[in-house]
């Protein structure tokens, strides 16, 4: 049967991974095919659809509106083949939920939480798969999945965003012979502990100071990090001086293995974003898992 309103169906699998990665480069390394090829095959649906699907810009890509839509439908279709494919090859689906997060906030906010949603909903299973990297990079299907907004998400669908504050925090003992809460000339004579990445889609020290507007002092002393826990495991030993976003650190806190350290404070009304995922699954239980961290993370 011929399909004319269908676009090339061979043009779908390389747009689908793009779109997923929203990345030319990652789309070529997970097909084994050259950066020109995908470009090429998006190129071609673009202008079989007749309309761009990424922007380009300084040798990255960005997801249209349009891109970002299809993508989504494009990558429950490729699944949905996938899962009957795998059925009828008589292959097992994993039961239950996969709920997809960073792993600072799977540590420290979801764990403590998660015997709540059992409770309530004892019947269904969640396996929690947590990643240091951004959405993008992750190679396995999830229900749903959380992670701090502006970082890359390619064609996932957002469904609703939470919000945060960030100030700093350190361990009692870092601030043992300071009165507290300390001003923000007393914070520039702290050695700060800093989370820098590339790019750089978490907020550091200088993002912080501009949005309180405060300009940004000359620490005597600065030691980075490539990932947040060991920011906060620097912190809680007693190194330096870590930005600390509340819903990650609040249990740190009440157990007294962290303070904060001045007033000043960055709400972030956005901070947070909860996306719903391609996996083929029971509607029901990935809309009750959704539910229940909408609520949770409504206490705020």
């Amino acid at each position: 049967m011929d399909h004319p309103k269908l676009p090339p169906l061979s043009r779908l699998v390389p747009f689908e991974a793009a779109a997923r990665h929203e990345s030319f480069t990652a789309a070529a390394d997970e097909l084994g095919l050259t950066q020109t090829a995908i470009s090429k095959q998006i190129a071609a649906l673009e202008a079989d659809l007749g309309m761009p699907l990424f922007e380009r810009r300084n040798r990255s890509v960005f997801l249209t509106e349009a891109g970002r839509a299809f993508g989504r439908v494009v990558s429950t279709a490729l699944a949905d083949i996938a899962a009957e494919a795998a059925r009828l090859r008589g292959g097992q689906n994993i039961g239950g939920l996969i709920l997809h997060c960073q792993l600072c906030e799977a540590f420290y906010w979801l764990m403590p939480r998660l015997a709540r949603f059992h409770e309530r909903h004892p019947g269904i299973e969640v396996r929690v798969v947590s990643s240091l990297a951004p959405l993008t990079t992750t190679t396995e299907p999830f229900d749903v999945a959380m992670q701090t907004s502006g970082r890359p998400s390619g064609s996932a669908r957002l469904v609703f965003t939470a919000p945060d504050e960030v100030f700093p925090v350190a361990s009692p003992g870092l601030m043992a012979h300071k009165t507290l809460p300390c001003s923000l000339m007393e914070l520039s004579d702290l050695p700060l502990l800093s989370h820098q990445v590339i790019p750089q889609d978490w907020m550091d020290w200088p993002d912080w100071f501009a949005a309180i507007g405060h300009p940004a002092p000359k620490a005597r002393r600065v030691a980075s990090f490539d990932s947040f826990p060991l920011v906060l495991q620097a912190a809680v030993a007693g190194q330096g001086v870590a930005l600390g976003w509340r819903r990650t650190v609040e249990g740190l806190i009440a157990d007294g293995k962290l303070v904060r350290v001045c007033t000043e404070t960055v709400s972030r009304p956005t901070e947070i974003s909860v996306f719903r995922g391609i996996r083929r699954g029971n509607h029901a239980e990935t809309d009750a898992l959704i539910s229940w961290l909408r609520e949770e993370l409504a206490a705020f």
